[in-house]
């Protein structure tokens, strides 16, 4: 037994050793709770995509998109734990404000600091979208067939959405650090107001006169409402008060627009509802997000002293200097086990129709594999993430050029 101790303390040397060096790297006035809050966030859309996303596999071997939650509706309550793009955005919205609190102070305009945010988000975007587009004829001469290339761009482009709504919030950061100086944590409310106006004209009595197109409207407001609390956060117009507010008036927002409202209980989209939660966001979606930042706020403190733990913070910091690798290449990560093995057929929790609790179970079997291949992929793809110097304007021009008919494909354009 001593002997067999002996080699469980050897095995796990290395990672105590490489974790205690992360800590020891990492300036002592880090914000650890934001990383780790961020890290939660992060990880949460590859599983909440690998989990309930799935795949059929028609007569002539083509992939096809479809759903675990058309088959099992009573699983929607996980789309609730699952769906934290509200915390994504309140972070980012705290970090925003300390970013370019630095910023500034260094004597570097606003203009400045925002080109370099949004050259930072669009990389990784432009180089995963390139890739693809190299990737697409390649695999067609391979003989994938059309249907499943269409799919797969579908699930490649699906989550770069985030990319571009958190670009256009980020360029109102400016803005939304005078609505917060000026109203504090309620800077939010006109925010969710708009939302749940339009809420209100595509669900209420009117519903048969309005467009189609109204709904577009909460895009912005929508996602920017997280956003907005975290910048009041950062700017020390957030407290315990008004996190408690947020916390217990969400989540009773919430269940009254479950109950007696008749929202969807998904927070994502089900194929063949009409009413969706998440594209664009409906009020729920803000409720989830009041409640989840009022959350956050509150344990920050707790959430901080726990990181301060070398073996749980040396993963968080990991995540965090991979989000945009995570976040661009996690359904690249799950095609590339799926497509291969649309060739072998009907697999059990991969190409076989998620439509049982035993596909869950052989779903959560593949997870590992999935993380793996991520592992893998990102360590080629991180590239994307950091500055390109040395690529001459002709490569860049190429590499958008490529990312453009990429877009239109996965689009449907071409």
């Amino acid at each position: 037994m001593s002997s067999l101790c002996g080699i469980v303390r050897r095995g796990r040397r290395p990672f105590t050793v490489g974790a205690a060096a992360v800590a020891d790297r990492t300036p002592a006035d880090r914000d650890r709770a934001l990383d780790g809050l961020r890290a939660l966030a992060l990880l949460a859309v590859p599983l909440g995509h690998w989990l309930i996303g799935g795949f059929t596999l028609d007569a002539g071997g083509a992939l096809h998109n479809a759903s675990l939650l058309t088959a099992i509706g009573g699983l929607a309550p996980a789309s609730w734990f699952l769906q934290m793009l509200g915390i994504f955005f309140l972070v980012g919205g705290h970090a925003s404000v300390l970013s370019l609190r630095r910023a500034t102070g260094r004597g570097e305009s606003t203009r400045s600091w925002l080109r370099g945010r949004l050259v930072r988000l669009g990389r990784p975007v432009l180089g995963v979208t390139a890739v693809w587009a190299m990737l697409l004829p390649l695999l067609y001469t391979l003989g994938v067939p059309e249907a499943t290339l269409r799919t797969g761009a579908t699930l490649v482009i699906q989550p770069l959405w985030f990319v571009g709504v958190y670009a256009v919030i980020t360029a109102l950061t400016p803005c939304c650090v005078r609505a917060a100086r000026w109203m504090g944590a309620w800077a939010a409310a006109p925010l969710a107001a708009s939302v749940a106006a339009v809420d209100f004209l595509r669900y209420g009595p009117y519903a048969d006169a309005v467009p189609p197109w109204l709904s577009l409207l909460n895009l912005l407001p929508g996602w920017m409402f997280a956003y907005q609390l975290g910048v009041s956060w950062g700017e020390r117009r957030l407290g315990r008060r008004a996190a408690w507010s947020l916390l217990l008036g969400g989540a009773t927002v919430f269940a009254a627009l479950l109950l007696f409202f008749h929202y969807p209980a998904s927070m994502v989209g089900v194929p063949g509802q009409q009413r969706t939660n998440s594209h664009p966001p409906s009020l729920l979606v803000l409720a989830l997000a009041a409640a989840q930042s009022g959350a956050a706020v509150l344990l920050r403190d707790r959430l901080a002293r726990l990181l301060r733990r070398p073996a749980l913070w040396a993963p968080v910091a990991l995540v965090n200097l991979s989000a945009l690798t995570i976040l661009c290449w996690h359904q690249t990560a799950l095609l590339s086990t799926a497509v291969p093995a649309s060739f072998l057929g009907q697999v059990p929790g991969l190409t076989a129709a998620p439509d049982s609790p035993g596909w869950l179970l052989a779903r959560l079997a593949w997870l590992p594999v999935f993380a793996a291949a991520l592992l893998l992929i990102g360590r080629t793809t991180r590239r994307f993430d950091a500055p390109w110097t040395g690529v001459t304007g002709a490569r860049r021009a190429a590499t958008a050029l490529l990312a453009a008919g990429f877009g239109a494909f996965a689009l449907g354009l071409a």
